[in-house]
């Protein structure tokens, strides 16, 4: 129920929170979250936030956590690159993933965010989430406040980039942010 809003239908510019998106899509891929994946070159390239580097090798469930809490943009590069429709299919299934859901102001150029043309409204936004945090194994990454991994010898921790997460001091079900 809607208790307040104010353009609602706008589209704007959502940046990281494409990696919702992100995730249900690999998900629903069926794509095993046990599968070693070695993060490419591409993947790292002007990613902006990662903590990932050429070379290094975690599950796909790794990638998942990294991507939703730490909001790692190769992360999310590497899931659409290593999904059964690879890079390119991965967008288009984005695309008519949000379409399905309803999502009729939303369109999908990257699957990190990185790109303007990710765009979407509110309205949108509040409906992806509310079905996302539904979902369990999404649900439960954005409550994360941190996740940490091993690559190697390597530890890699990430932080939630969502300060009410964070904080605690709310009971969040679900959400993520996004900057541009």
């Amino acid at each position: 129920e809607v208790l307040w809003e104010s353009h609602s239908k706008e589209q704007r510019s959502i940046a990281s929170i494409t990696k919702v998106m992100t995730a249900l899509v690999f998900l629903e891929s069926g794509a095993p979250l046990d599968q070693m994946v070695t993060v490419q070159r591409a993947d790292v390239s002007r990613a902006s936030t990662t903590y990932l580097r050429n070379g290094f090798q975690l599950t796909a469930e790794d990638l998942l956590n990294l991507l939703l809490v730490g909001s790692d943009n190769a992360a999310a590069r590497a899931l659409a690159r290593i999904s059964p429709m690879g890079s390119e299919g991965f967008i288009e299934s984005m695309n008519i993933r949000a379409r399905s859901l309803g999502l009729e102001n939303t369109t999908y150029a990257d699957p990190s965010g990185l790109m303007a043309e990710n765009v979407s409204s509110a309205y949108d936004q509040a409906r992806l989430i509310a079905y996302a945090a539904a979902d369990e194994r999404v649900g439960a990454i954005m409550r994360k406040t941190s996740y940490t991994t091993h690559v190697g010898k390597r530890m890699i921790s990430a932080n939630s980039t969502n300060q009410i997460v964070r904080s605690g001091d709310i009971d969040v079900v679900g959400g993520k942010t996004g900057f541009i």
